[in-house]
């Protein structure tokens, strides 16, 4: 009996733990790992607070795009990994390494919902 119960806390407890946040959508993963700032744009928000190196300022969506597209074609990324994320089904960040060729980028970005769509609000690539 007490064999199931712990069974039964564990099972929820791995529920919990896992199920209590959607996950950062894939093509914004996949954006930062090729480098994609159009793909990425298109889940920027109307405003996007930014900081990419030393611009740092709230933009909107095509001068966002355009601060992105820049920063990829002069750090080409070779990789990226979502080292941590947390957050409610309605707003969550994620922390993540961006490498390229000559060093690595730390990424934060702060997602919220609105309706069925994700939008990103907030975006800081910094060099490590």
């Amino acid at each position: 009996m007490n064999a199931t119960k712990n069974l039964i806390l564990l099972i929820l407890l791995m529920l919990l733990s896992f199920g209590g946040f959607a996950q950062i959508p894939d093509d914004i993963i996949l954006s930062l790992k090729s480098g994609d700032g159009k793909k990425l744009a298109g889940y920027f928000n109307e405003n996007i607070e930014m900081v990419i190196l030393e611009k740092d300022d709230v933009y909107s969506k095509p001068q966002a795009e355009q601060i992105v597209k820049d920063f990829f074609k002069n750090h080409t990324p070779t990789g990226f990994s979502i080292l941590h994320q947390g957050g409610k089904e309605d707003a969550k960040y994620a922390i993540g390494k961006l490498n390229n060729g000559k060093g690595s980028f730390r990424v934060y970005f702060l997602l919220k919902k609105k309706g069925n769509k994700t939008y990103i609000h907030q975006l800081r690539i910094e060099k490590e």
